[in-house]
């Protein structure tokens, strides 16, 4: 399958530079995935298209301020987290990279200094941060780092809080699991109100999600492996409610990705932590998410192919075309859909 069969164009202006306020009255497409019918609604509606027989599964990854900017002899530079390997030890991208060679040091604080210790084929960097025995780079982040907006969001006058679910919890994402971006405190205790079931497991996002895909042929992507974790009690949890016949509604591609690396063949949940590099695309066979709600992604992402193989390429394509029409607003702040 190609890579260029996931392709559609998309006017700059469609791309939502700031969330709505509030969070919830953002648009919702209802893709019935079955009929093929699209219904207008607002994502506030979601108490009302949702009930005691859906459960919501969040992924509660908080995002971290991964873009570290620095200068060396005047001139700029970049390290931008990745994934935690160990204490003070990362995977990240690094800018510009032939200044980045192996074994390398920089210093990047007063207190902080920077080794190159291995340089992987696919140009992403091993790097050890130096500092004072007994302290974490993590303490040092919000001195250090910014915000990981993607680039097409350059220029946004969005804070790092809209940045954030809220209900974010653990550190570790480098970029938001945005379907969740559309919840507020008070949809959720409405929600809750009603009895729709809710489970929250970790993954923390990284260069699997929003790497670009840049082979021809779709098959031949690597997927970088993410960080996840869903315990004994979200699994027990989420059997029991799939065995009473109630749906597993993803929130988010993320979400998406832990369920499907944690269900065996037989569909049920197994407890896990581990990484995965779960490559979804038509062809794939689902094993237990029922639903999904997701945001309209970026052309040629693994985003719009995992969600082409839940609901059909056609009619997601179908359905983005109609976004377009209606003027919905697109990719990490833009408008979403509900795919049943």
């Amino acid at each position: 399958m190609k890579t260029s069969e996931f392709d559609y164009q998309l006017p700059k202006s469609f791309i939502a530079m700031e969330p709505r306020k509030p969070r919830d009255s953002s648009r919702l497409m209802v893709l019935d995935k079955k009929k093929g019918t699209m219904n207008h609604k607002h994502f506030y509606d979601l108490m009302e298209i949702l009930d005691n027989n859906y459960v919501l599964v969040f992924n509660n990854s908080k995002v971290i301020p991964a873009r570290i900017l620095f200068e060396i002899d005047g001139k700029s530079m970049e390290i931008f987290i990745l994934k935690k390997i160990e204490d003070n030890f990362y995977e990240c991208l690094a800018k510009p990279g032939k200044k980045f060679e192996l074994n390398a040091i920089f210093r990047i604080h007063p207190k902080i200094s920077v080794k190159i210790e291995k340089v992987n084929g696919d140009g992403t960097r091993l790097i050890r941060f130096l500092m004072t025995k007994g302290t974490e780079l993590r303490s040092y982040l919000n001195e250090l780092g910014q915000v990981p907006f993607p680039p097409y969001l350059e220029g946004t006058k969005a804070s790092f809080e809209d940045y954030q679910t809220v209900y974010s919890k653990t550190d570790g994402s480098v970029a938001a699991p945005t379907a969740g971006l559309h919840f507020t405190e008070n949809l959720l205790g409405k929600l809750r109100e009603k009895g729709v079931g809710m489970a929250f497991a970790t993954l923390h996002v990284g260069l699997g999600t929003f790497q670009p895909v840049k082979t021809e042929i779709i098959e031949e992507h690597k997927m970088h492996s993410e960080i996840f974790e869903l315990d004994q009690d979200t699994a027990d949890f989420l059997n029991n409610a799939k065995a009473a016949g109630k749906k597993i509604v993803a929130v988010g591609t993320t979400s998406v990705r832990i369920l499907e690396s944690c269900s065996n063949k037989n569909g049920k949940i197994n407890a896990k932590t581990g990484e995965t590099s779960i490559f979804i695309y038509p062809g794939y066979e689902w094993k237990f998410v029922d639903a999904m709600i997701t945001n309209f992604h970026l052309p040629k992402s693994t985003l719009l192919m995992l969600i082409s193989s839940f609901a059909g390429k056609d009619s997601v394509f179908k359905a983005y075309e109609e976004a377009k029409k209606q003027n919905y607003r697109f990719f990490s702040f833009g408008d979403a859909m509900l795919i049943i």
